[in-house]
């Protein structure tokens, strides 16, 4: 360990740390925009700039140099917010803010930009020059899902870094020199097939790098961030759903759009994903935001859902042989209520209810995992799965099946049973079962999630669900319960 002063603070620190390192690891904020603690250091923002005086110097005899590529050393002094660390700030943010285009009202980053942030802190003054701003591409196509704004990037290079050093594509370089460089996406269209290629919008410090989905769809001062997991594979990536704040509902236009899910961004966890998520984790909304089953059914006919679980609960009493299909998408919490009040019932096998979309990745070295379902270790850590030949799962007699969750085929059922579904999407199959029960999804309830590691992610409520759903951890305990004693 190496003791130096950070703004006459004493701080140990490794010896192989630098200064930008060390000083946040003791809480010492300094501005920076092209460093970032997963990629390497280019060092061409100058925003991080230090005054630094070495052990024996006099106050005020250092020198000014960045933190993110100056090593410590024992006894040296630094400084992070002196009067000419300053008045360095100001000057490079007035060199960086030289071209960019005052457009902050129509920018999608307005809210979450360091560029407006550190002009406020650190420049607050008008350009001092008057000379025309260099013009370049607004709304260029790096992808479908990506546009770039070349007159708002300031090359901080750390998009082109992300695809050399994270997703290892190698898809975006930059073109030209000086005031004229303008980040281009290589020819061979690497970027377009890059599984992560939206996490350099997350990564741009300003509003250079823009997601379509999300582009003029809302100002992010009326989103709200919820805690979840993404359920797209077995690696259960945590991540920030962002939905509109209750103080900011619409009241004058869709009502819908106060319970939309209007982006995905991943929630840093350096036990399980770091700072990325894949692309698939972005488009959440296609998954919780399909067409809704909102009402029980008995044989296809809408009823109450007191009545849907009274007949449920009749035919699992009275079944001799009774097969359960357990979903692995179903929370601990759901799972554990499940085999509290029907493991021993029933001869249970958990089931999978996602395979790989056509031209979906199946695996790679950096978080995509072959299972696309969320809890199958917590699933398989109670019951057995289901064999790959299905039938062979059902007794000859086998006269009752639970089918808990989507991805099953019915026509595998044996013809005699009667089936009770669980399943949350408007499917033909609910109106095919002799009961089907509508359950909750992950974006209404709160509950827990197992990776293929063991490590337990947490997710929370976004929305509230419809009168007519029920959450399956107390539709568990309903099925198993008395009738006298039953309340959806």
């Amino acid at each position: 360990m190496v003791e130096f002063f950070i703004n006459d603070v004493a701080v140990q620190a490794e010896d192989n740390q630098t200064v930008m390192q060390a000083a946040r690891a003791h809480g010492f904020y300094i501005p920076y925009f092209c460093w970032h603690p997963q990629l390497s250091v280019p060092g061409n923002c100058r925003i991080c700039a230090v005054e630094v005086t070495n052990e024996g110097q006099a106050a005020g005899s250092g020198w000014l140099d960045i933190a993110c590529n100056m090593p410590i050393s024992k006894g040296m002094r630094v400084l992070t917010d002196s009067e000419r660390v300053r008045e360095r700030r100001k000057e490079t943010l007035q060199f960086i803010t030289l071209n960019h285009p005052v457009d902050c009202g129509i920018c999608d980053k307005a809210g979450e930009c360091t560029l407006q942030d550190y002009h406020y802190e650190y420049n607050g003054s008008p350009s001092i020059s008057r000379d025309a701003k260099v013009h370049a591409t607004k709304h260029y196509k790096l992808s479908e899902r990506i546009v770039l704004d070349n007159e708002r990037c300031i090359m901080c290079t750390r998009c082109v870094r992300f695809t050399r050093e994270i997703s290892k594509t190698n898809s975006l370089g930059v073109q030209n020199r000086g005031d004229h460089s303008l980040i281009r996406p290589v020819e061979d269209g690497a970027f377009e097939a890059d599984h992560y290629s939206d996490n350099v919008i997350d990564i741009c410090p300003v509003g250079a790098l823009l997601s379509t989905q999300f582009l003029h769809k809302a100002r992010v001062w009326y989103l709200q961030p919820t805690p979840s997991v993404c359920p797209g594979c077995e690696r259960g990536c945590t991540v920030n759903i962002w939905h509109r704040k209750n103080e900011w509902k619409l009241k004058a236009l869709d009502a819908k759009q106060n319970a939309r899910i209007d982006r995905v961004t991943p929630l840093e966890n350096p036990a399980v994903n770091g700072p990325w998520i894949c692309n698939k984790g972005r488009d959440l909304a296609k998954v919780f935001e399909r067409a809704r089953a909102e009402e029980a059914l008995l044989k296809g006919r809408p009823t109450e859902l007191q009545t849907a679980i009274d007949t449920a609960r009749a035919l699992i009493s009275a079944a001799r042989r009774p097969v359960a299909l357990v979903s692995n998408w179903g929370s601990n919490e759901e799972l554990a209520a499940f085999d509290k009040a029907l493991g021993l019932r029933l001869s249970c096998y958990v089931k999978t209810d996602c395979q790989p979309e056509p031209g979906e990745p199946i695996e790679d070295d950096l978080l995509i995992r072959p299972d696309k379902n969320p809890n199958s270790a917590a699933a398989r850590a109670l019951f057995p799965p289901l064999p790959a030949d299905a039938r062979s799962a059902f007794p000859s007699d086998c006269d009752l099946v639970l089918v808990w969750g989507e991805g099953f085929s019915f026509a595998q059922l044996p013809p005699a049973a009667k089936i009770v579904y669980l399943n949350s999407w408007l499917q033909p199959e609910n109106g095919h079962a002799d009961v089907f029960l509508p359950i909750s999804v992950q974006t209404e309830r709160s509950g827990h999630y197992t990776n293929f590691r063991g490590g337990v992610s947490a997710f929370a409520a976004c929305f509230g669900k419809k009168p007519g759903v029920i959450d399956a951890q107390a539709l568990f305990a309903a099925l198993a319960a008395p009738v006298a004693a039953v309340s959806p």
